[in-house]
């Protein structure tokens, strides 16, 4: 993939990564959209009901559109803690974000879902990528004990277990 094939679009704030995602993803010029920005959590309520918005607007993108979307937002307490994930300490999440955005536009091929307008040499490259998925040692993930289920569900870390029964409860 060259340069050309990525296109880099810069929003005012983490709020309108769902919106201009959305507006890329229905153009069905992309195979995969990859949502990187970073919420610092401050002393009001405000962060909480952003990182919320910004998680539902990016998985309700991806479902109602079809293009992947691939949640590189990190959600952190500190500047401290927002650095060691971008490449640091605790790996470099955007990239992760950008491998399963790969992972996924690859298996979307592989299935045939391709977007309209991907080109021929494209779509082959897609189809190597799917034929031989991306090891986790690969992945550049040096966290300890995290699983790959964990990937865009928008926790970006940590699953709390009684979010997760309660969903599985009601389902």
């Amino acid at each position: 993939m060259t340069e050309k094939a990525i296109h880099i679009v810069r929003v005012p704030g983490s709020f309108e990564i769902p919106s201009a995602a959305r507006t890329l993803a229905e153009t069905k010029k992309y195979d995969a959209i990859i949502c990187l920005g970073c919420l610092l959590r401050g002393d009001t309520a405000h962060y909480d009901v952003i990182v919320n918005e910004v998680t539902r607007g990016i998985g309700q993108s991806t479902q109602e559109t079809g293009v992947p979307h691939a949640f590189g937002v990190l959600t952190c307490d500190t500047l401290e803690q927002a650095i060691d994930r971008a490449g640091l300490k605790m790996g470099n999440k955007g990239f992760e974000a950008a491998l399963a955005a790969v992972e996924m536009a690859s298996l979307r091929a592989a299935i045939g879902l391709q977007a309209s307008g991907v080109s021929k040499a494209l779509s082959t490259r897609h189809a190597a990528f799917s034929k031989k998925q991306i090891p986790p040692s690969g992945r550049n993930d040096k966290s300890i004990g995290r699983n790959r289920a964990d990937y865009g569900n928008g926790t970006n870390r940590v699953t709390k277990p009684a979010k997760a029964s309660r969903a599985k409860r009601h389902k």
